[in-house]
């Protein structure tokens, strides 16, 4: 591997330290980050939407369903940025079928998964199937799924106290005098006004809390390479989105 066309120093770490390193590569590379998960998030949310008239749960439950796929995006982004590469859009959209359009029987699996962003980097960057990449999964787990586990468990709970955060806030800064008018119009359902805002609210949240979730697991998964690899890893990502 060369190196020096790393743009992140990676040395053995605990989980924890991996962790924020990946913190610091979204803020690092933020604009990257955030103008392609926006691409992503924009296509989900007009599918989510137009999903209305079949429940008042089903545009929630689209942008759900669909977060293992705006991962997709994101590690697509963080792969380059490990080398110090810019993305835009337009690369996201060159590298379109590879990032967006593969796997997605995987999908569902995928979202159950208690570990989800540290073994993802490695179905979509290493392209292993069937029982190569069972095998690979296992191996990137032995002695660390409880890290792994504990550190999706703390962005998930952090997503709830945002979203619960963000509902409180609309009822703490409404006029005096209305809040039992606002608690009642957020429970109501049959409203596409109220099902813009929940969706609004969820995929608000994602979209910030997301990349950092993304990021935290990559870089385990990166930490977990160099332990197991050195610094092998280079070439595999090139090929993986060959420019």
């Amino acid at each position: 591997m060369q190196v020096d066309a790393l743009a992140v120093q990676l040395r053995p770490r605990t989980m924890a330290e991996a962790a924020d390193l990946g913190a610091a590569l979204v803020r690092t590379h933020a604009r990257s980050v955030w103008r392609c998960y926006a691409v992503a998030m924009a296509m989900v949310l007009v599918l989510a939407l137009a999903t209305s008239e079949l429940s008042p749960w089903a545009p929630t439950l689209v942008v759900f369903l669909a977060k293992p796929w705006l991962d997709r995006t994101l590690l697509f982004v963080l792969s380059r940025a490990v080398f110090g590469q810019e993305t835009r859009p337009r690369d996201l959209w060159a590298q379109r079928k590879a990032v967006l359009g593969s796997q997605l029987a995987m999908l569902p699996v995928q979202r159950l998964s208690p570990w989800r962003s540290y073994t993802q980097p490695a179905l979509q960057l290493e392209g292993q199937q069937g029982k190569a990449r069972r095998k690979r999964r296992d191996q990137l787990l032995a002695g660390r799924r409880g890290a792994a586990f504990w550190m999706q468990f703390a962005f998930s709970a952090t997503e709830g106290a945002l979203i619960t955060g963000a509902y409180a806030a609309l009822l703490w800064f409404a006029p005096e005098g209305t809040h039992a008018g606002v608690l009642s119009w957020l429970a109501a359902t049959e409203s596409f006004a109220n099902v813009f805002v929940s969706v609004s609210i969820y995929a608000g949240v994602i979209f910030a809390l997301e990349p950092f979730f993304v990021a935290a697991g990559f870089a385990m998964y990166l930490n977990r390479r160099v332990e197991l690899e050195a610094w092998d890893v280079e070439q595999e990502f090139r090929r993986a989105f060959a420019r």
